[in-house]
């Protein structure tokens, strides 16, 4: 008698991801500008690119679960004594860019690719119009596993209106703008609305936790004069444990002038 023996198929086994490129081996040592390597975007960019320019261009992006379950973990979260996962960072570095300010996790390094104008005295290869740049600033651990970037975006490709967004609540509420900033998958873990005192009136910022692709990110957003500015930090979920106040303080540090 034949006996047949069926066995359940099996997913091929998970490998590891392949080391970054661009991860410098003696970090201590940076070679002259001109001689330093283009970084592309890595995965953590990549993360933090989707989750503003994919939702913001896609008609029907799969934002139902982290948008439904974001007042729940909003009210959650909002019993916790946020600021003592927030550190001081007055100490720190301060970057100062295009309408907004930052500060910078120590020992963090300035990794944003320098412009072809920085080699040939103010001109382009690109003519009078400047190839655009998808980080404003962005800054990597001496390892390059935790990345720290802020992206400008015109507030009008983030939700299509004919008024000129001043302040981020134009966008809508802390749910709803959850819909453009939280990817869908995402697992959200903390959500607030912060007031900032600025210019004798209140400036409204969005902030936003969540982990996706086993990486932990803590997602800053504000509006001034039609561009949105939001600020990223990004690092693997098992550094978060030991990290994560670091890299959320420096995302919360963004400040819009």
């Amino acid at each position: 008698m034949a006996v047949t023996l069926r066995f359940p198929l099996l997913s091929p086994p998970l490998l590891p991801s392949p080391p970054l490129s661009d991860q410098n081996p003696y970090p201590n040592h940076q070679p002259p500008l001109h001689k330093r390597p283009r970084h592309s975007c890595s995965r953590r960019d990549a993360i933090i690119l989707t989750s503003l320019v994919l939702p913001a261009i896609s008609l029907a992006p799969p934002w139902s679960a982290a948008a439904t379950d974001l007042s729940e973990k909003a009210n959650a979260s909002s019993r916790k004594p946020f600021l003592d996962g927030i550190a001081n960072t007055k100490s720190w570095s301060q970057y100062i860019g295009d309408g907004f300010s930052i500060r910078v996790p120590p020992q963090f390094d300035d990794i944003i690719e320098p412009e072809a104008s920085d080699y040939n005295g103010g001109l382009t290869y690109y003519g009078d119009k400047a190839k655009p740049k998808p980080f404003a600033a962005r800054f990597a651990s001496p390892d390059r596993s935790e990345i720290v970037s802020v992206v400008i975006k015109p507030s009008n490709q983030l939700k299509i209106t004919f008024l000129e967004a001043s302040d981020i609540t134009d966008l809508g509420s802390l749910k709803e703008a959850a819909k453009i900033f939280v990817p869908g998958g995402a697992s959200l873990y903390s959500a607030r609305a912060i007031k900032v005192k600025a210019e004798e009136k209140l400036k409204t910022y969005y902030f936003y936790e969540f982990g996706v692709d086993k990486q932990h990110v803590a997602l800053v957003a504000a509006i001034n004069s039609g561009k949105a500015y939001i600020a990223g930090a990004t690092a693997p979920e098992m550094n978060w444990e030991n990290d994560g106040v670091k890299l959320r303080s420096s995302a919360i540090s963004l400040s819009v002038v």
